[in-house]
C-alpha cells in the first residue's frame, strides 16, 4: 500500500457561461417511469466524476470543448430522456418527462498543465469545484437538468471531462455506457456501437410484492451507533499493487479463494473499523455495491442503462471483526456477494415498494463500489483514453476501488478514503502494520 500525497495545487479557472444542450433533432414527447430499482432514496443523489486528458498532437487545432459539445446533442438524440426533466407522482415513484429541454454545458479554460498536477492523479483533485461548477439553481433531482457537462482546456493542450449526474438515471456500467456512445460519436460515429436499452419495467416490484430475502442494508438494527464528525476531514488515496496485494493474501488460508476486490474490501474495512476505535459491541456493515446485470437469467439486455445495483451486507460487530483475523471478515464478504442473486433483486424490489423507496442503513456501514470494470478510461473523445479518472472527492462511508498506475507504471487499484484526521493516521498505520506483518502466513 502506497499513502499517496494529497495535491495542494492551485490555479485559476476562467468558465464560460453555461449553456443548455439540446438533442440535435427532435426526439419523442412523452414520460417514462423510472424503475423500483431507480428512484430509491439512496440513488437520489449527483454523482461527480472528472475524466483527465494527454494532449495528441494528431488533434492539433480540434477544441475539444467543442467537439464533445457537438457530440453530446448528437449522442442525446439517442439517450433523449436525458434531456428532460424529473417529475414525481404519487408513492414518490419517479417519471422522466421527455422535454427535450437539454443538459448544462460549460466551457472554462485553466492556467495550468496536466504535468503540475503530478505523475499521476488521484481523489481527492484539486480544485475540484472550480472545474466541476455547480450552476446555480441546477442541482436539484427534481425538475432540473439530469446531466452537466465541464470541459476545462489545459495550457498544455490537454482537458479534463467533469460531470454531475443524477443517480436515479444510471448507475456507473450506465453512465459508462453513454460516455462511450459520446466518444464514439466525437470520432465519427453516427450511431452509438451499443444501442440504449431503456426497458425499466425489468427491474420494478413484482404484482404482489413480497420480501423473501434478508436485508440487513435496508433494516433498521444498529439505527444507534456512532456518527463519523464531518469536521477535520481527511481525504487520502491508497495505492494497491501486485507487491501489497500479494503481502494482503499471506493472511488468506490456502484453501479460500478469493478476489482482490474481496481482500482489498475486507482489508480496508476491518483497518478503517480499529482506526475508528468503535464500541466492541456496536453492529456494523460493510455494503458490497454489485452489478447485477448478469445475474439475471437471461441476462438484462446488453445496453440497459438504468440503475442495476445490489446492496448485499456484511454484518457483525466491531468487536468481532477487529478481534477475529482477516480471514473472518473475508469470509463475511464472500457470504454478503453469495447471497446477491437475481432473487436477491426482486425482494430488494418489492422491499422499497412497500417500505416507500427508504435509503440503505448508513449508521455503521462502510459501502465499497467496485470501479475497476466501469471502463470509464477507456472513454475516447478523439485524444486516445483518459489518462486518469474518479470521483470529483471522496466521502466518508463510501470508497471505490478504481484501475490506476502507479509512478513505476505498475497497474493495481487506488482506493480513495476519508476519515477525520486522527483516524486516519491511524488507518495509515494499521494498513502499514498488515503489510509489514512477517508472521501472517496461513495455511501452511
Amino acid at each position: 500500500m502506497a499513502l499517496l500525497p494529497s495535491n495542494s495545487l492551485v490555479f485559476t479557472v476562467r468558465r464560460h457561461e453555461p449553456e443548455l444542450v439540446f438533442p440535435a433533432k427532435p426526439t419523442p414527447r412523452e414520460c417514462k417511469l423510472l424503475s423500483d430499482i431507480d428512484d430509491q432514496e439512496g440513488h437520489r443523489f449527483q454523482i461527480r466524476g472528472m475524466h483527465f486528458y494527454r494532449y495528441n498532437c494528431s488533434m492539433q487545432g480540434k477544441d475539444p470543448a467543442k467537439v464533445i459539445k457537438e457530440a453530446l446533442a448528437q449522442t442525446l438524440v439517442f439517450y433523449y430522456p436525458l434531456a428532460g426533466r424529473l417529475r414525481e407522482g404519487p408513492n414518490r415513484k419517479l417519471t422522466v418527462d421527455c422535454t427535450g429541454e437539454g443538459v448544462l454545458f460549460t466551457e472554462a479554460d485553466a492556467d495550468v498543465t496536466l504535468e503540475e498536477f503530478g505523475d499521476v492523479v488521484y481523489p481527492p483533485f484539486p480544485c475540484s469545484d472550480e472545474l466541476l461548477y455547480d450552476v446555480r439553481g441546477s442541482n436539484e433531482i427534481l425538475n432540473c437538468p439530469l446531466l452537466l457537462i465541464q470541459v476545462t482546456r489545459l495550457k498544455c493542450g490537454g482537458f479534463i471531462f467533469a460531470h454531475r449526474f443524477n443517480h436515479t438515471m444510471s448507475d456507473g456500467a450506465g453512465l459508462s455506457q453513454f460516455m462511450s456512445a459520446m466518444g464514439e460519436i466525437a470520432r465519427g460515429a453516427l450511431a452509438p456501437s451499443t444501442p440504449p436499452v431503456w426497458e425499466r419495467h425489468l427491474l420494478n416490484a413484482r404484482d404482489s410484492p413480497l420480501i423473501t430475502c434478508l436485508h440487513d442494508e435496508y433494516d433498521s438494527v444498529g439505527t444507534y451507533g456512532t456518527i463519523i464528525p464531518t469536521d477535520n476531514l481527511v481525504r487520502r488515496s491508497f495505492f494497491f499493487g501486485p507487491t501489497q496485494i500479494s503481502a494482503l493474501r499471506r493472511f488468506v488460508p490456502a484453501n479460500l479463494r478469493c478476489s482482490t476486490f474481496d481482500i482489498l474490501s475486507a482489508c480496508v474495512w476491518r483497518c478503517r473499523t480499529q482506526a475508528l476505535g468503535l464500541d466492541p459491541d456496536e453492529h456494523i456493515r460493510l455494503i458490497c455495491i454489485g452489478n447485477a446485470r448478469s445475474k439475471f437469467n437471461p441476462p438484462l439486455p446488453l445496453g440497459y442503462y438504468g440503475n442495476a445495483l445490489g446492496y448485499p451486507a456484511a454484518s457483525t460487530t466491531a468487536g468481532k471483526l477487529c478481534q477475529n483475523p482477516l480471514e473472518y471478515a473475508l469470509k463475511l464478504v464472500k457470504e454478503a456477494k453469495t447471497s446477491f442473486t437475481e432473487e436477491y433483486m426482486k425482494s430488494t424490489a418489492d422491499l422499497l415498494v412497500l417500505r416507500g423507496r427508504p435509503n440503505v442503513n448508513l449508521v455503521g456501514s462502510f459501502l465499497v463500489s467496485d470501479l475497476t470494470r466501469a471502463k470509464f478510461l477507456e472513454v475516447d473523445f478523439g485524444w486516445g483514453e483518459a489518462a486518469f479518472f474518479g470521483p470529483a472527492t471522496s466521502w466518508e462511508l463510501i470508497s471505490f476501488h478504481m484501475p490506476s498506475k502507479n509512478e513505476k507504471g505498475e497497474d493495481g487499484i487506488v482506493v480513495p478514503v476519508c476519515l477525520p484526521a486522527p483516524a486516519m493516521k491511524s488507518l495509515v498505520k494499521e494498513l502499514d502494520g498488515m503489510l509489514k506483518d512477517k508472521t501472517a502466513a496461513v495455511g501452511a
